[in-house]
């Protein structure tokens, strides 16, 4: 029997509309990282498991595609390591190599392996497929796309504006109508901790609070108890969880909050910083809002932390990102700042599909279909479709003497702009004769001035 046709679960084929629209929004992300000079690079679609493991946090790294050995590296696997119960061992012997989770941590073991051949700060951006363990549901792939602008070799805090910048402009670009640009800081985080003398929970309490609206309240309170967090702790966080409203009051709030904390006053003098450059430079259409719970639950995060959300969408945050000041430092290279942001060009996707936000004209990619009535007709055709080419026009001959509905219906299925009539009055003439496809209406010229209109 013939094997049913099937792909894994969380993958996608697409269909050439749907590329064209995935290809709309790259275009759209490209250009407005183009405009901020930021340069492209790529990176392989897997690296050394060493290269990622332990960069994600405990819960990122599970979602990690491991590639398993073959050959004869199959036979090195550590089998007194599995006799010892250390399973983790015994995984990192059988498997050498991983796919990427995201493209900041290999970008770090870029910039530390290239770093003689970079000019600092330097920025760039990169547009390649991410893969994840995770359990397949709406808005949520093992395989997706990430589009991701970062900057290494300045600690200034004007990268975080200018990313806030292209937040803005790139979802605006998009006609997406409303959306909130979220802020928070790891340092206020740290602080948190801090006050609430749980410093060695910092991870466990940031991870907790990041699900406050999956979760709710009650949902975090018991995660933080799971996780040894004393009840007076708890109990001075929790009136940070229904902590809204205008933002200079929001900070001022927390200015009282984390006085007696160092690290995390620093952290609400950068946020300051942030919003107030932002104010100068002013916004299209984002609400940039302060979050204390905004957390991100990723080791490497260590300033401003981003997330932007769709509001009137059911789907999680489109965008994110932070400052990452030790992120190279795993790899050789100490004190070097970094800061970056990625969109997340499959959940954008679905928010424009949701909201009919795609341009009308978007599958449009043939103009001109010239019908065939047979041999003559045809030699009569090529020439005018060579000159269409040539202009840089999209334009196609039917390939078969077919009868004219399927034709016509061919060119409905492509979407084309117009159709080419050339019949016997035509050859007669020296003349052609276009339809529009929309409107129906049809129009015959001579080719000399199809060739003024159309090929010059």
């Amino acid at each position: 029997m013939a094997q049913k046709p099937s792909i894994p679960k969380g993958t996608r084929d697409f269909l050439p509309f749907q590329v064209n629209r995935r290809n709309y929004i790259y275009d759209t992300i490209k250009t407005v990282f183009k405009k901020y000079a930021f340069a492209p690079i790529e990176t392989p679609s897997f690296e050394l498991s060493s290269t990622l493991m332990g960069k994600y946090g405990e819960e990122g790294d599970r979602l990690i595609f491991r590639i398993l050995n073959s050959g004869d590296k199959v036979k090195k696997a550590d089998l007194k390591a599995l006799e010892e119960g250390n399973l983790p061992k015994f995984a990192n012997s059988l498997s050498e190599k991983a796919l990427r989770y995201d493209l900041t941590v290999p970008f770090a073991r870029f910039v530390v392996q290239h770093q003689n051949d970079l000019t600092f700060p330097f920025k760039r951006y990169q547009i390649q497929p991410v893969w994840r363990a995770d359990r397949p549901q709406k808005g949520r792939y093992q395989e997706f796309y990430q589009c991701d602008a970062d900057v290494v070799g300045s600690d200034s805090l004007l990268f975080e504006v200018d990313f806030i910048q292209i937040f803005d402009e790139v979802l605006s670009a998009l006609k997406v109508p409303d959306f909130t640009v979220q802020i928070n800081n790891r340092k206020i985080l740290s602080g948190i901790a801090e006050v609430t003398k749980e410093e060695d929970k910092i991870i466990d309490i940031t991870v907790a609070i990041d699900k406050l609206d999956k979760i709710g309240e009650e949902g975090v309170v018991k995660e933080l108890i799971e996780k040894n967090v004393s009840q007076e702790a708890i109990d001075k966080i929790r009136p940070l969880f229904s902590l809204t409203g205008d933002t200079q009051k929001m900070l001022t709030f927390m200015r009282e909050f984390l006085a007696e904390s160092e690290i995390g006053m620093k952290g609400i003098e950068e946020l300051e910083y942030v919003f107030q450059k932002t104010e100068i430079l002013g916004l299209k259409n984002a609400k940039l809002e302060f979050d204390v719970t905004l957390a991100r639950g990723l080791n490497y995060y260590t300033g401003a932390i981003f997330e932007v959300k769709a509001n009137g969408v059911k789907m999680g945050s489109i965008c994110g990102g932070g400052r990452y000041d030790d992120l190279t430092g795993l790899f050789g290279m100490k004190n070097l700042s970094g800061v970056g942001i990625s969109f997340g060009a499959d959940r954008i996707y679905d928010v424009l599909t949701e909201l009919e936000l795609f341009p009308e004209d978007i599958n449009q990619t043939l103009e001109f279909l010239f019908i065939n009535f047979g041999e003559k007709e045809v030699e009569y055709s090529l020439p005018l479709l060579q000159a269409l080419r040539n202009n840089n026009v999209t334009a196609e001959l039917y390939p078969d003497e077919a009868k004219l509905k399927k034709q016509f219906k061919y060119a409905d299925d492509r979407n084309a702009k117009y159709t080419v009539i050339v019949g016997e009055s035509e050859l007669e003439k020296n003349e052609i004769t276009i339809k529009e496809m929309k409107s129906g209406d049809q129009e015959t010229m001579s080719i000399e001035s199809f060739t003024e209109k159309y090929c010059s």
